[in-house]
């Protein structure tokens, strides 16, 4: 990556453990580089033995979210290039290289994307599953993995969608529909993950679960809000043409269902434009 300033950014709640092993690592793979620790209301010793490894770090009095210490980190940074992982030990200092060498060829997004045996279990592996597929309709290319959170980003390019970004997990579903939407190039490569060390996941599986459901839906809709509106007005159309033919049929008129679903397909549908309209605000910049 040439002599551009490399940040690499590491979110930590409660990851001292990991930390003493992944830091020491960071330091001698890009000793030149500004290594971020985020300490995100830690109640360990996350914050010093950050700083005994060298590192700078950035506390918060109290927990604000994965996606709030990303955006901390990402704002104090000063690289060109910002390299986003995990302070539990699941990603390695020697896959970094991957991502940047990928990042050279001229993407502006390289994510590092797990393969099954990197999932946490198997629900989490099909939930991923799933949204990787959907965000994959919703977009146009292929997503390999819509929630892993390594990734190297252009930080110029990131810091375009900071007030985009949630506070909670999600923002690597964000920023990677995000950049899709504004046709930055996004590339996967293929890492192996580490057990976690330490302290636990911090997901919980059945709400984070709804959780990242609705999120998708909620970036679809940022997106490309027709592609979700459209068919969901297509769906009511048919079926209020279906219980209109069925009623006109066997009563000969025109049942209060009928007039009811006939007017939540108008419904959504112009809620799709309206929606489609502030998405086209939102990417202004575009132009």
């Amino acid at each position: 990556m040439g002599n551009r300033i490399l940040s690499i950014i590491l979110p930590a709640k409660n990851e001292a453990e990991g930390l003493r092993g992944t830091l020491p690592a960071l330091r001698v793979a890009y000793p030149e580089a500004e290594i971020i620790v985020v300490d995100d209301g830690s109640t360990d010793d996350t914050a010093r033995v950050a700083a005994d490894a060298g590192a700078r770090v950035l506390s918060s009095p109290y927990s604000m979210g994965n996606g709030a210490a990303i955006k901390r980190g990402a704002r104090a940074a000063s690289g060109e290039v910002l390299v986003f992982m995990d302070a539990d030990g699941q990603h390695g200092a020697g896959h970094v290289r991957a991502l940047l060498d990928k990042l050279d060829e001229g993407y502006d997004m390289v994510v590092g994307a797990r393969d099954r045996s990197g999932q946490a279990n198997l629900h989490r592996g099909l939930a991923n599953g799933f949204y990787n597929r959907l965000a994959s309709w919703m977009t146009g290319h292929r997503i390999a993995d819509l929630t892993s959170g390594f990734r190297a980003v252009r930080a110029d390019k990131f810091k375009e969608f900071l007030h985009l970004l949630p506070n909670g997990f999600s923002y690597p579903t964000t920023s990677t529909m995000a950049f899709f939407r504004s046709a930055y190039p996004v590339a996967y490569v293929p890492i192996p993950v580490a057990k976690r060390v330490g302290n636990g996941s911090h997901i919980r599986p059945f709400k984070d679960g709804v959780r990242f459901l609705l999120i998708i839906f909620k970036i679809a809709s940022l997106y490309s809000p027709l592609k979700l509106f459209a068919p969901t007005a297509a769906a009511f159309f048919l079926a209020a043409l279906g219980w209109y033919g069925y009623t006109f049929a066997t009563q000969g008129r025109l049942t209060n269902m009928s007039t009811l679903l006939f007017s939540a397909a108008v419904i959504v549908f112009l809620i799709g434009l309206i929606s489609e309209q502030i998405t086209n605000l939102t990417y202004r910049r575009d132009g």
